[in-house]
């Protein structure tokens, strides 16, 4: 079991940062892929970053290439979603999710523990 808690989230005006953070804790956290998801109201969860177990890894989702950065500290068992250039379209509730085996995944169907979410709102 890995429990998982995100830290970050609140208001912003469109151009500007966030930084999310998700704490884990339960097992091994290096033994897991570790990703970032979104859902905006009326809308699918949709994939924005993962990370690999090492950090070497990473995957984004074209809306945010460029703009979001995925990174993780192993000794603190916690991985981070750095946001910058915000935009309105980004407003939704973010979690964080885990996932075993051998490589990356972007369909919310391949983690198997996620967090309570953390919402995200960006001014216009």
């Amino acid at each position: 079991q890995v429990q998982l808690v995100e830290s970050g989230g609140g208001l912003v005006q469109a151009g500007g940062s966030l930084r999310l953070s998700c704490a884990a804790s339960g097992h091994t956290f290096i033994r897991y892929y570790m990703g970032w998801f979104r859902q905006a109201p009326g809308k699918e969860r949709e994939f924005v970053a993962t990370i690999s177990w090492s950090g070497v890894s990473t995957y984004y989702a074209d809306s945010v290439k460029g703009r979001f950065s995925i990174s993780r500290d192993n000794a603190r068992n916690t991985v981070y979603l750095q946001m910058n250039s915000l935009k309105h379209e980004d407003t939704a509730v973010y979690y964080c999710a885990a996932k075993q085996g051998l490589r990356t995944g972007v369909r919310s169907d391949e983690y198997e523990y996620w967090g309570q979410g953390t919402q995200v709102s960006v001014s216009s």
